[in-house]
């Protein structure tokens, strides 16, 4: 068990997103309202 978690990880350190992904997240979280009732949340995407 020592052995796995002593391995770097491979995983690269300089991850840069596409504008076209950071473009369509931003746009999906000031589309997307999230309304209360008592004890339950309702997620509304107003596209």
């Amino acid at each position: 068990m020592g052995k796995i978690y002593s391995k770097k990880a491979l995983a690269s350190k300089n991850l840069k997103p596409n504008k076209e992904v950071v473009s369509f997240l931003l746009n999906y979280s000031k589309a997307l309202t999230v309304v209360k009732i008592e004890d339950k949340n309702f997620e509304i995407i107003a596209n």
